[in-house]
């Protein structure tokens, strides 16, 4: 545990820095890195020894109110914002809410924008959600010499613009492997294999929550069949209570609040008018 001042100037602790994130590039170790959206997520987390989580810039507060040691990096392009001065608002608003980092998939001009305020901000390469499309849907990214050359220049403009650190999704791990050992951002890997800083999967694959599982996911618990579960109990129990109305079972005199003998006769009387 690090003991840092936050972007507020308050004491805080933290499971990892930017400084240590960075220094994962001279060393055999790698961090954990999990998503979080409420602050229940934050805490397992933190319970469970994860150093850092990722999460939309809406959700900080709730992260942060659920651990204020993990290492939370927010992603900033989610929100609606469109210039950079925007995305630089939503950047600082983060920043303020408790987050350690940022996160974009925008252009080089936002990352280089961020950097140049000192705040420290991620980029994503490889596969990116939101540009499926222009892939030609789901699928590695780097899976040609073409490809792969064309990504390992992504990242060169990626370092160059500033970012500290990039989240490098579904790329072949062989073509990871050779990028790592010549990037200068630490890198985090989500489905591109081990040779990577940081080993990235989402909270709902690992605790068995999605209904599907991504190729490169393992899950860990069945948290599914136990959603399943309080699903079935909810409807048994409101069904026992509907049958209860119905047949005038509920509610019995343990359930209401009663009334001395005496004090409702005097108030029978006052309603007759007595």
């Amino acid at each position: 545990m690090t003991r840092i001042l936050d972007y507020n100037g308050r004491d805080a602790e933290r499971t990892a820095t930017v400084a240590s994130i960075i220094a994962l590039r001279k060393a055999t170790k790698q961090f954990a890195q999990v998503t979080a959206s409420t602050a229940d997520e934050a805490a397992a987390a933190e319970a469970a020894g994860i150093e850092m989580v990722v999460c939309m810039a809406s959700a900080v507060p709730a992260v942060r109110q659920g651990s204020s040691r993990v290492f939370v990096t927010a992603a900033i392009d989610f929100g609606g914002a469109i210039t950079l001065d925007e995305l630089l608002g939503d950047a600082f608003k983060a920043l303020t809410n408790g987050a350690d980092a940022v996160i974009t998939a925008r252009r080089l001009d936002t990352v280089r924008r961020l950097a140049e305020e000192d705040i420290p901000v991620m980029g994503h390469l490889g596969f990116v959600p939101k540009k499926s499309t222009s892939y030609g849907g789901v699928r590695s990214v780097g899976k040609t010499a073409d490809e792969a050359a064309a990504l390992w220049q992504q990242f060169q403009r990626l370092e160059e613009a500033g970012a500290f650190a990039v989240e490098c999704e579904l790329i072949p791990a062989q073509v990871m492997a050779e990028i790592n050992q010549r990037t200068g951002m630490a890198t985090i890997s989500l489905g591109s294999g081990p040779d990577a800083n940081v080993m990235f999967l989402f909270s709902s694959d690992i605790c068995g929550d999605s209904p599907r599982k991504p190729r490169h996911a393992r899950a860990y618990g069945d948290l599914a069949s136990l959603h399943k579960q309080i699903a079935a109990e909810r409807v048994r129990a409101l069904t026992a209570f509907r049958a209860d109305v119905a047949s005038r079972a509920f509610p019995n005199e343990s359930e209401v609040s009663p009334i001395e003998p005496d004090e409702l006769a005097r108030f029978v009387q006052s309603l007759n008018g007595n």
